[in-house]
């Protein structure tokens, strides 16, 4: 039975999984969960990439939506299970390399998911001696000619 920390780390590499499926980086982390699903083995290797890439494409065909929503966790299910799976079954040395590797690609993951955007419409407030106050990236536009 896995301890709690390391059910995060699966949980959070199942994750990476998903929300790298989109993205630029999804070669480099598809390559980089074939070799810790493969161990060394090509033909195992071989067939996590294509089970990646069933993933993928499951996931594109999704769209957008409640049903793309349910699909996407049950794809975050499925790889988090696989990857609980992989680290019982190793020596504990050897699971320790595994979980350095996987957080990893979630790392590489994290880095190469789009950054959410807020757009706030202040188009038909009024300000008088306010103040915004706020952190992240902020574009500001007056609109005093409207």
């Amino acid at each position: 039975m896995l301890v709690e920390g390391l059910i995060a780390v699966a949980a959070a590499g199942g994750t990476a999984v998903v929300q790298a499926a989109g993205t630029d980086a999804w070669n480099g982390i598809r390559d980089g969960f074939a070799r810790l699903f493969g161990r060394g083995e090509p033909e195992r290797e071989q067939a996590e990439l294509e089970r990646l890439d069933q993933t993928r494409s499951v996931l594109e065909a999704a769209g957008d939506g409640e049903g793309a929503q349910r699909i996407q966790i049950a794809q975050v299910a499925r790889w988090q299970t696989r990857l609980e799976t992989l680290l019982e079954e190793l020596p504990a040395a050897e699971q320790q390399l595994v979980v350095a590797e996987l957080q990893a690609l979630v790392a590489q993951a994290e880095a190469a998911k789009p950054a959410e955007t807020v757009h706030n419409d202040f188009s038909q407030a009024s300000f008088t001696n306010s103040q915004v106050l706020g952190s992240g990236t902020m574009t500001v536009t007056n609109n005093y000619d409207k």
